[in-house]
């Protein structure tokens, strides 16, 4: 009797389970998962929920560099020969992770092309969406900064049907993603409601019509 061949490698599998160098980890809502200067040992994805990843600089000031959710990777640059983390990492709601050492990283992109490919696809993604950031502080207001933030928070111009109600975010981490106070969040909060670009009362809805803010010169 013939020899079964084994079945074709599945990355969208192989993210699920438990298995060498894998674990799976259940965040709490506020959970950190790694600090700024914790040893850059693994690299998580996530299963299900959302993560934040922030930055304190020397005089104390807090930035939220990204807020991650499920299908991201995040903690890659260990691969890169990073040691030490350079931000913190903490569950916005409960959620379900996938913590890889690197060794079995590194593993899985040498055996897999079909993994390598996924892993690289959502980095070069990641970097553009580094770099339009970089673009948007460089040249834009910070009404237009608040505006795209709550844009891709609600995924208007990803494939599919963009979610108009985005998830529960604190005005201070949109300061801190915009770059600007929470006054001034508030304030062109209040003036994007006033326009029917959002709505919020308990839950935050967003409008296409915000497009408008972005588009305007």
């Amino acid at each position: 009797m013939p020899r079964k061949s084994p079945a074709p490698f599945n990355p969208k599998t192989f993210l699920a389970k438990v298995g060498s160098g894998k674990t799976i980890l259940k965040a709490r809502k506020n959970q950190v998962l790694f600090s700024q200067g914790d040893a850059a040992d693994a690299i998580f994805y996530i299963q299900e929920g959302k993560v934040k990843l922030t930055v304190v600089s020397q005089q104390g000031k807090e930035a939220v560099i990204a807020i991650l959710e499920r299908a991201s990777f995040f903690g890659e640059a260990c691969l890169a020969g990073q040691l030490l983390r350079v931000a913190t990492a903490t569950a916005l709601e409960e959620s379900t992770l996938v913590r890889i050492e690197k060794t079995a990283m590194i593993a899985v992109l040498h055996q897999e092309p079909s993994f390598a490919e996924l892993f690289l696809a959502y980095l070069l993604s990641r970097n553009i969406r580094i770099e339009e950031d970089l673009v948007d502080q460089l040249f834009n207001s910070s009404e237009k900064r608040l505006a795209r933030v709550l844009l891709l928070l609600a995924h208007f111009g990803k494939e599919g049907k963009p979610e108009s109600v985005i998830p529960k975010i604190s005005q201070e981490t949109l300061a801190e993603m915009v770059g600007t106070t929470r006054s001034r969040v508030s304030f062109f909060l209040n003036k994007f409601r006033k326009l029917g670009f959002i709505d919020y009362n308990g839950e935050l809805r967003v409008h296409t019509s915000l497009l408008s803010v972005i588009l305007h010169d």
